[in-house]
Protein backbone atom coordinates (compact mmCIF):
# COMPACT_ATOMS: atom_id res chain seq x y z
CA UNK A 1 0.00 0.00 0.00
CA UNK A 2 0.75 3.69 -0.15
CA UNK A 3 0.94 5.95 2.42
CA UNK A 4 0.20 9.41 1.97
CA UNK A 5 2.22 12.58 3.57
CA UNK A 6 -0.84 12.58 6.00
CA UNK A 7 -0.39 9.08 7.14
CA UNK A 8 -3.11 8.26 5.24
CA UNK A 9 -3.04 4.49 2.98
CA UNK A 10 -4.09 4.01 -0.05
CA UNK A 11 -4.65 0.27 -1.23
CA UNK A 12 -2.73 -0.52 -4.52
CA UNK A 13 -3.57 -3.20 -7.31
CA UNK A 14 -1.29 -3.20 -10.48
CA UNK A 15 -3.57 -3.75 -13.13
CA UNK A 16 -0.86 -4.82 -15.55
CA UNK A 17 2.13 -6.40 -14.81
CA UNK A 18 4.20 -8.93 -16.71
CA UNK A 19 7.07 -11.50 -16.51
CA UNK A 20 9.14 -11.65 -19.66
CA UNK A 21 12.54 -13.35 -21.34
CA UNK A 22 13.55 -11.62 -24.37
CA UNK A 23 17.10 -12.65 -23.36
CA UNK A 24 19.27 -13.49 -27.05
CA UNK A 25 18.88 -16.96 -26.40
CA UNK A 26 15.07 -16.87 -26.36
CA UNK A 27 14.95 -14.51 -29.45
CA UNK A 28 13.36 -16.59 -32.52
CA UNK A 29 14.27 -13.40 -35.16
CA UNK A 30 14.72 -9.95 -35.36
CA UNK A 31 11.10 -8.92 -35.07
CA UNK A 32 11.98 -10.48 -31.00
CA UNK A 33 14.39 -7.73 -31.13
CA UNK A 34 12.68 -4.81 -31.99
CA UNK A 35 9.64 -5.94 -30.29
CA UNK A 36 11.63 -5.30 -27.01
CA UNK A 37 13.60 -2.60 -28.21
CA UNK A 38 10.46 -0.33 -28.38
CA UNK A 39 10.21 -1.45 -24.66
CA UNK A 40 13.20 -0.27 -23.64
CA UNK A 41 13.49 2.99 -25.76
CA UNK A 42 9.92 3.78 -23.19
CA UNK A 43 11.44 2.52 -20.31
CA UNK A 44 14.48 5.14 -20.97
CA UNK A 45 12.31 7.74 -22.81
CA UNK A 46 9.94 8.19 -19.79
CA UNK A 47 11.49 6.75 -16.45
CA UNK A 48 13.16 9.37 -13.94
CA UNK A 49 16.74 9.21 -13.95
CA UNK A 50 17.58 7.45 -11.07
CA UNK A 51 14.90 4.94 -11.57
CA UNK A 52 16.39 3.18 -15.06
CA UNK A 53 17.47 -0.04 -15.09
CA UNK A 54 20.70 -1.59 -16.53
CA UNK A 55 19.66 -3.31 -20.16
CA UNK A 56 20.72 -6.58 -19.12
CA UNK A 57 18.43 -6.40 -16.32
CA UNK A 58 15.32 -5.26 -18.33
CA UNK A 59 15.49 -8.23 -20.77
CA UNK A 60 15.10 -10.73 -18.04
CA UNK A 61 14.43 -9.47 -14.62
CA UNK A 62 13.14 -12.82 -13.12
CA UNK A 63 10.95 -13.73 -9.90
CA UNK A 64 13.45 -12.44 -6.97
CA UNK A 65 13.76 -8.71 -8.78
CA UNK A 66 9.72 -8.23 -9.84
CA UNK A 67 8.73 -9.38 -5.82
CA UNK A 68 11.34 -6.57 -4.70
CA UNK A 69 10.13 -3.97 -7.35
CA UNK A 70 5.99 -4.73 -7.07
CA UNK A 71 5.57 -5.27 -3.42
CA UNK A 72 8.40 -4.08 -1.46
CA UNK A 73 9.28 -0.65 -3.36
CA UNK A 74 6.25 -0.50 -5.69
CA UNK A 75 3.83 -0.60 -2.82
CA UNK A 76 1.58 -2.55 -4.63
CA UNK A 77 -0.76 -4.85 -2.38
CA UNK A 78 -1.83 -7.14 -5.83
CA UNK A 79 -0.50 -7.70 -9.01
CA UNK A 80 -2.44 -8.72 -12.04
CA UNK A 81 -0.28 -10.76 -14.67
CA UNK A 82 -0.92 -10.57 -18.03
CA UNK A 83 0.26 -12.68 -20.23
CA UNK A 84 1.73 -12.61 -23.91
CA UNK A 85 2.87 -15.20 -25.71
CA UNK A 86 4.61 -13.42 -28.64
CA UNK A 87 5.91 -17.40 -30.25
CA UNK A 88 6.54 -16.03 -33.47
CA UNK A 89 9.16 -13.82 -32.23
CA UNK A 90 10.69 -15.76 -29.23
CA UNK A 91 11.55 -19.28 -29.01
CA UNK A 92 9.58 -19.57 -25.32
CA UNK A 93 7.83 -17.49 -25.41
CA UNK A 94 7.52 -13.58 -24.33
CA UNK A 95 5.55 -13.63 -21.72
CA UNK A 96 3.18 -16.75 -21.00
CA UNK A 97 0.73 -17.74 -18.20
CA UNK A 98 3.55 -20.21 -17.71
CA UNK A 99 6.25 -17.56 -17.20
CA UNK A 100 3.90 -15.48 -15.23
CA UNK A 101 3.08 -18.57 -12.75
CA UNK A 102 6.40 -18.17 -11.20
CA UNK A 103 5.44 -15.13 -9.32
CA UNK A 104 2.13 -16.42 -8.84
CA UNK A 105 3.79 -19.40 -6.67
CA UNK A 106 6.23 -17.30 -5.25
CA UNK A 107 3.62 -14.93 -3.84
CA UNK A 108 0.78 -16.77 -3.86
CA UNK A 109 -1.48 -13.94 -1.97
CA UNK A 110 -0.61 -11.01 -3.81
CA UNK A 111 -0.03 -12.36 -7.51
CA UNK A 112 -3.45 -12.32 -9.81
CA UNK A 113 -2.78 -14.84 -12.88
CA UNK A 114 -4.78 -13.79 -15.85
CA UNK A 115 -5.27 -16.70 -18.91
CA UNK A 116 -4.83 -16.02 -21.94
CA UNK A 117 -7.15 -16.51 -25.54
CA UNK A 118 -6.89 -16.60 -29.08
CA UNK A 119 -9.66 -17.18 -31.55
CA UNK A 120 -7.36 -18.35 -33.85
CA UNK A 121 -6.69 -21.30 -32.21
CA UNK A 122 -10.00 -23.12 -33.16
CA UNK A 123 -11.11 -26.20 -30.92
CA UNK A 124 -7.27 -26.62 -29.82
CA UNK A 125 -7.51 -23.18 -28.11
CA UNK A 126 -10.71 -23.80 -26.08
CA UNK A 127 -9.26 -27.24 -25.05
CA UNK A 128 -6.26 -25.20 -23.75
CA UNK A 129 -8.23 -22.45 -21.85
CA UNK A 130 -10.33 -25.12 -19.84
CA UNK A 131 -7.19 -27.35 -19.33
CA UNK A 132 -5.53 -23.61 -17.68
CA UNK A 133 -8.40 -22.84 -16.16
CA UNK A 134 -8.52 -25.81 -13.95
CA UNK A 135 -4.70 -25.80 -13.18
CA UNK A 136 -4.57 -21.94 -12.10
CA UNK A 137 -8.24 -20.98 -12.12
CA UNK A 138 -8.72 -17.72 -13.82
CA UNK A 139 -10.72 -14.95 -13.41
CA UNK A 140 -9.57 -12.74 -16.04
CA UNK A 141 -7.95 -13.66 -19.66
CA UNK A 142 -6.21 -11.24 -21.77
CA UNK A 143 -6.76 -10.96 -25.83
CA UNK A 144 -4.17 -9.55 -27.46
CA UNK A 145 -5.09 -8.63 -31.18
CA UNK A 146 -2.17 -7.93 -32.83
CA UNK A 147 0.00 -10.38 -32.25
CA UNK A 148 1.14 -12.62 -35.07
CA UNK A 149 0.18 -16.10 -35.88
CA UNK A 150 1.07 -17.68 -39.13
CA UNK A 151 0.40 -16.06 -42.07
CA UNK A 152 -2.47 -14.03 -39.60
CA UNK A 153 -0.90 -10.55 -38.56
CA UNK A 154 -3.81 -10.28 -35.95
CA UNK A 155 -7.66 -10.33 -35.87
CA UNK A 156 -10.45 -8.12 -34.60
CA UNK A 157 -13.28 -8.84 -32.17
CA UNK A 158 -15.62 -8.64 -34.38
CA UNK A 159 -14.49 -12.08 -35.76
CA UNK A 160 -16.90 -14.64 -36.44
CA UNK A 161 -14.44 -17.29 -33.67
CA UNK A 162 -14.34 -14.56 -31.21
CA UNK A 163 -18.19 -14.98 -29.38
CA UNK A 164 -17.34 -18.76 -29.23
CA UNK A 165 -14.47 -17.67 -26.83
CA UNK A 166 -16.48 -15.46 -24.97
CA UNK A 167 -19.19 -17.79 -24.74
CA UNK A 168 -16.19 -20.41 -23.24
CA UNK A 169 -14.93 -17.86 -20.40
CA UNK A 170 -18.86 -17.06 -19.85
CA UNK A 171 -19.16 -20.74 -18.83
CA UNK A 172 -16.29 -21.54 -16.84
CA UNK A 173 -16.70 -18.06 -15.00
CA UNK A 174 -14.29 -16.03 -16.48
CA UNK A 175 -16.07 -12.55 -16.68
CA UNK A 176 -13.33 -10.29 -17.10
CA UNK A 177 -12.02 -9.59 -20.57
CA UNK A 178 -8.78 -7.63 -20.55
CA UNK A 179 -8.31 -6.58 -24.31
CA UNK A 180 -4.79 -5.02 -25.65
CA UNK A 181 -5.49 -1.72 -27.52
CA UNK A 182 -2.13 0.05 -27.60
CA UNK A 183 0.30 1.86 -29.23
CA UNK A 184 1.73 0.08 -32.14
CA UNK A 185 5.13 -2.09 -31.51
CA UNK A 186 7.51 -2.94 -33.95
CA UNK A 187 6.56 -5.08 -36.07
CA UNK A 188 2.42 -5.02 -34.88
CA UNK A 189 0.09 -2.86 -37.13
CA UNK A 190 -1.78 -0.56 -35.79
CA UNK A 191 -4.56 -1.24 -37.48
CA UNK A 192 -4.83 -4.27 -35.45
CA UNK A 193 -4.86 -2.60 -32.13
CA UNK A 194 -7.93 -0.74 -33.37
CA UNK A 195 -9.78 0.00 -30.02
CA UNK A 196 -13.04 0.43 -32.07
CA UNK A 197 -14.21 -3.38 -32.42
CA UNK A 198 -14.58 -3.23 -28.42
CA UNK A 199 -17.90 -1.76 -28.88
CA UNK A 200 -19.37 -4.78 -30.75
CA UNK A 201 -18.51 -7.77 -27.99
CA UNK A 202 -19.47 -4.92 -25.32
CA UNK A 203 -23.07 -4.61 -26.16
CA UNK A 204 -22.75 -8.07 -27.63
CA UNK A 205 -21.75 -9.35 -23.78
CA UNK A 206 -23.32 -7.32 -21.17
CA UNK A 207 -22.31 -9.49 -18.52
CA UNK A 208 -19.12 -9.66 -19.14
CA UNK A 209 -16.57 -6.58 -18.50
CA UNK A 210 -14.28 -5.07 -20.69
CA UNK A 211 -11.13 -3.84 -19.42
CA UNK A 212 -9.29 -2.23 -22.24
CA UNK A 213 -5.36 -1.98 -21.20
CA UNK A 214 -3.89 0.98 -22.42
CA UNK A 215 -7.29 2.98 -23.29
CA UNK A 216 -6.88 2.80 -26.63
CA UNK A 217 -3.61 5.46 -27.27
CA UNK A 218 -3.67 6.64 -29.21
CA UNK A 219 -7.05 6.10 -30.72
CA UNK A 220 -8.12 8.11 -26.67
CA UNK A 221 -11.01 9.73 -28.28
CA UNK A 222 -12.48 6.31 -29.76
CA UNK A 223 -12.35 4.75 -26.40
CA UNK A 224 -14.38 7.51 -24.71
CA UNK A 225 -16.81 7.70 -26.44
CA UNK A 226 -17.56 3.63 -26.35
CA UNK A 227 -16.68 3.44 -22.94
CA UNK A 228 -19.08 6.13 -22.04
CA UNK A 229 -22.18 4.46 -23.83
CA UNK A 230 -20.64 1.18 -22.35
CA UNK A 231 -21.32 0.40 -18.88
CA UNK A 232 -19.09 -2.92 -18.94
CA UNK A 233 -16.01 -1.05 -20.74
CA UNK A 234 -13.23 -0.30 -18.08
CA UNK A 235 -9.88 1.89 -18.89
CA UNK A 236 -6.71 0.38 -17.89
CA UNK A 237 -4.22 3.19 -17.45
CA UNK A 238 -0.69 1.03 -18.30
CA UNK A 239 0.73 3.40 -20.82
CA UNK A 240 -1.36 6.42 -19.63
CA UNK A 241 -0.09 6.68 -16.51
CA UNK A 242 3.90 6.20 -18.16
CA UNK A 243 3.81 10.12 -19.28
CA UNK A 244 3.04 11.12 -15.52
CA UNK A 245 6.47 12.36 -15.12
CA UNK A 246 8.09 13.67 -18.33
CA UNK A 247 4.57 14.74 -20.23
CA UNK A 248 2.32 16.10 -17.21
CA UNK A 249 0.37 18.18 -19.28
CA UNK A 250 0.12 15.46 -21.97
CA UNK A 251 -0.81 12.80 -19.19
CA UNK A 252 -3.12 15.67 -17.38
CA UNK A 253 -5.10 15.89 -20.78
CA UNK A 254 -5.70 12.22 -20.98
CA UNK A 255 -6.77 11.82 -17.76
CA UNK A 256 -9.21 14.56 -18.12
CA UNK A 257 -11.00 13.19 -21.10
CA UNK A 258 -10.87 9.95 -19.36
CA UNK A 259 -12.69 11.34 -16.18
CA UNK A 260 -15.18 13.34 -17.97
CA UNK A 261 -16.04 10.85 -20.55
CA UNK A 262 -15.13 7.13 -18.53
CA UNK A 263 -16.00 8.50 -14.76
CA UNK A 264 -13.04 7.69 -11.50
CA UNK A 265 -15.20 4.34 -11.50
CA UNK A 266 -14.31 2.24 -14.30
CA UNK A 267 -10.46 3.04 -14.61
CA UNK A 268 -7.72 0.94 -13.07
CA UNK A 269 -4.31 1.29 -12.27
CA UNK A 270 -1.50 -0.07 -14.40
CA UNK A 271 2.52 -0.05 -14.26
CA UNK A 272 2.66 -1.86 -17.35
CA UNK A 273 5.59 -3.34 -15.16
CA UNK A 274 8.41 -4.23 -16.40
CA UNK A 275 8.63 -1.54 -19.15
CA UNK A 276 7.77 0.93 -15.75
CA UNK A 277 8.37 -0.39 -12.11
CA UNK A 278 5.06 0.96 -9.94
CA UNK A 279 6.96 3.14 -7.28
CA UNK A 280 7.57 6.10 -9.27
CA UNK A 281 3.79 6.04 -11.26
CA UNK A 282 2.11 5.40 -7.38
CA UNK A 283 4.11 8.06 -6.16
CA UNK A 284 3.94 10.61 -8.75
CA UNK A 285 0.07 9.85 -9.22
CA UNK A 286 -0.66 10.11 -5.43
CA UNK A 287 1.02 13.44 -5.92
CA UNK A 288 -0.51 14.90 -9.03
CA UNK A 289 -3.11 17.57 -9.39
CA UNK A 290 -4.67 19.25 -12.11
CA UNK A 291 -4.67 22.76 -12.73
CA UNK A 292 -8.16 25.15 -12.79
CA UNK A 293 -8.67 24.69 -16.14
CA UNK A 294 -7.60 21.51 -16.64
CA UNK A 295 -10.03 20.41 -13.60
CA UNK A 296 -13.15 22.33 -15.24
CA UNK A 297 -12.58 20.46 -18.45
CA UNK A 298 -12.88 16.94 -16.55
CA UNK A 299 -15.33 18.04 -14.60
CA UNK A 300 -13.53 16.90 -11.18
CA UNK A 301 -10.42 17.83 -9.27
CA UNK A 302 -8.06 15.21 -8.47
CA UNK A 303 -9.31 14.03 -5.00
CA UNK A 304 -8.17 11.96 -2.55
CA UNK A 305 -11.25 9.54 -3.41
CA UNK A 306 -10.99 9.55 -7.37
CA UNK A 307 -7.02 8.68 -7.00
CA UNK A 308 -7.72 6.09 -4.20
CA UNK A 309 -10.25 4.73 -6.74
CA UNK A 310 -8.04 4.68 -9.70
CA UNK A 311 -5.26 2.99 -7.35
CA UNK A 312 -7.08 -0.04 -6.19
CA UNK A 313 -10.47 0.27 -4.84
CA UNK A 314 -11.62 -0.32 -8.62
CA UNK A 315 -9.79 -3.33 -8.94
CA UNK A 316 -10.70 -4.81 -5.73
CA UNK A 317 -14.36 -3.86 -6.35
CA UNK A 318 -14.15 -5.62 -9.92
CA UNK A 319 -11.92 -9.03 -8.82
CA UNK A 320 -13.67 -9.02 -5.22
CA UNK A 321 -10.77 -8.66 -3.15
CA UNK A 322 -10.61 -6.88 0.43
CA UNK A 323 -9.56 -4.07 1.64
CA UNK A 324 -7.58 -4.28 4.41
CA UNK A 325 -9.62 -1.87 7.25
CA UNK A 326 -6.06 0.63 7.31
CA UNK A 327 -6.90 1.66 4.16
CA UNK A 328 -9.04 5.15 3.01
CA UNK A 329 -11.99 4.27 1.47
CA UNK A 330 -14.57 7.13 -0.15
CA UNK A 331 -17.76 7.17 2.08
CA UNK A 332 -20.94 6.20 1.15
CA UNK A 333 -23.20 8.41 0.12
CA UNK A 334 -25.56 6.65 2.96
CA UNK A 335 -23.06 7.63 5.02
CA UNK A 336 -22.68 11.06 3.92
CA UNK A 337 -26.32 11.07 4.26
CA UNK A 338 -26.39 10.43 7.77
CA UNK A 339 -23.16 12.70 8.46
CA UNK A 340 -25.48 15.36 7.44
CA UNK A 341 -28.59 14.89 8.86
Amino acid sequence: MYQMPDGTKLFVVDGHTHLWDARAENLRNRYGQTFIDVFWASHNGLTPAGQRWPRDRFLHYGVENAGRDLFVDGHVDKAIMMPTYLFEFYTNGFNTTEQCAALKAAFPDKVILAGRIDPRDGEAGLDQLEADHARWGFRSVKMYTAEWKGDSHGYSLRDDSVPIYLDKCRALGIDIIHVHKGPTIHPLSIDAFDVRDIDDVATSFPDLTFVVDHCGIPRIDDFCWIAAQEPNVYGGLSVVQGFVHMRPRYFASMMADLLFFVGPDRLLFGSDYGIHSPKWLVEGFAAFQFDDETAREAGTELTLDVKAKILGLNAARLYGIDVPAECYQPASAETVREAAE
